[in-house]
């Protein structure tokens, strides 16, 4: 039986995936990402002057990167040449530069280098372009799942307009489901497989703003009931359940992803939501982030956010923390939960962070600290009253009415000085 009757086969090659042949080849056919294409916007003007300045494309995946990068090669009137990072190294960009630099003499033409997942390539490999984009032998197009900030070179950054993409919408991801149901030459328009709305529904659910997943699970639904024991059957929910298993999750531990969701998750935590912090507690817990993490993010929090104006927070969140490493998941989610609800729900202090960060900041400003006055230096040693006169003068609180005596703790260059927020006053703003 014939798998692919909508694709002409090259007797060279397999047929590329439906994923691939629905890639659009210019802006009229692009879904999605209307801040950087739509007309008139910097990028697409940028393009279609046949600019030479570099840029890099960051977004998650099935979002447009190499789409783009691949419009900008058929609108340039540059050489291109498309690597990746995956299985390419500084040799590969060597023979590009040599092929750069004799199309340039040769004709006075450009050459675009497009790096595919830049973030993999180390410092060195990042270097290796470098003199020759600043002597503009070569423009680049890069595209990175990850944030330039952390994973690209400061020198290669500063040479680059970088531009950042956003996961797709539901309804351009249902469009380009319809167009690749429609299209006879490079989707499955010739011979359409029967599917409900209702399984659409479910592929725009799991693809998650990734068109490329949502064309995957597509196909994969229309080899299966094209298959000779399904006949011609109709693709319904149940069909495209068996074939995902599972809900996609859009969160990656190792990249932006997780900073993200843990700033997500401590912001609304101080912002005493408990519902939203429940919502980004599950998910870092679906994507599979370290427990331990999130256990350290909500004891910060705890101390942070909630301080003094209920401790047991902060008790709270370390014996949520302990039961993480004892239970360990899935039973570790119950106290990481019971946890989180009560810090969302307590008053608020954030003092504590407060006063130590002052004090941090007046000696970092300083550029030295002040040294322990006399009174309040270490006395158990023989010489130290005797010789030195230290702690002469100190005042033993426990002597007074009270338990307390008005003496100076701080250093007299700071005498005075206030880093504890007043809770009067704080009480008062509210």
């Amino acid at each position: 039986m014939e798998l692919f009757p909508d694709y002409e086969q090259s007797a060279k090659e397999p047929p590329p995936p439906l994923a691939d042949r629905m890639r659009p080849v210019n802006w009229d056919d692009f879904l999605g990402q209307e801040h950087l294409v739509r007309e008139g916007q910097p990028l697409r003007r940028l393009v279609e002057k046949d600019s030479s300045l570099s840029f890099i494309l960051w977004g998650p995946p099935g979002s447009g990167k190499t789409t783009l990068a691949r419009i900008a090669a058929r609108l340039t009137q540059s050489q291109f040449h498309e690597i990746s990072a995956v299985n390419a190294g500084v040799a590969d960009i060597r023979k590009v530069i040599d092929s750069a630099e004799k199309i340039w003499r040769a004709k006075q033409r450009r050459t675009i280098l497009f790096i595919d997942e830049i973030h993999r390539f180390n410092k060195a490999q990042q270097d290796a372009v470098l003199p020759f984009i600043e002597k503009g032998t070569l423009r680049l197009i890069g595209s990175t799942t990850e944030n330039p900030s952390f994973e690209v070179i400061p020198s290669l950054r500063s040479r680059c307009q970088i531009f950042r993409l956003d996961p797709l919408e539901r309804q351009e991801i249902r469009g380009i489901l319809d167009r690749a149901l429609s299209d006879p030459e490079r989707g499955l328009g010739k011979d359409p497989p029967p599917i409900e709305e209702a399984a659409l529904d479910l592929i725009v659910d799991y693809a998650n703003g990734d068109a490329r997943r949502a064309l995957n699970v597509l196909e994969a639904a229309r080899d299966y009931v094209r298959s000779e024991e399904r006949g011609t059957a109709s693709v319904g929910p149940e069909t495209i359940l068996g074939i995902i298993q599972k809900s996609a999750v859009l969160y990656d531990k190792q990249g932006d992803e997780h900073f993200d969701h843990a700033s997500a998750f401590q912001k609304s935590l101080r912002g005493s939501d408990p519902d939203a912090a429940i919502y980004w507690l599950a998910k870092m817990i679906a994507g599979g982030e370290d427990p331990r993490f999130i256990a350290r993010r909500l004891v910060v929090t705890a101390s942070e956010d909630v301080g003094n104006a209920d401790p047991m927070a902060f008790l709270l969140a370390m014996a949520a923390a302990d039961a993480v490493e004892r239970l360990g998941l899935p039973e570790a989610r119950i106290p990481l939960s019971q946890a989180v609800i009560y810090v969302a729900r307590a008053p608020k202090d954030n003092g504590a962070i407060v006063a130590v960060d002052r004090a941090l900041g007046d000696i970092q400003s300083e550029g030295h600290s002040y040294p322990v006055p006399p009174h309040l230096k270490d006395t158990h040693y023989r010489d130290a009253k005797e010789r030195y006169g230290f702690g002469v003068d100190y005042k033993y609180p426990h002597s007074f009415p009270g338990n307390r005596v008005q003496q100076d703790y701080l250093p007299p260059e700071l005498k005075g000085k206030k880093y504890v927020p007043d809770p009067k006053q704080r009480e008062r703003k509210k």
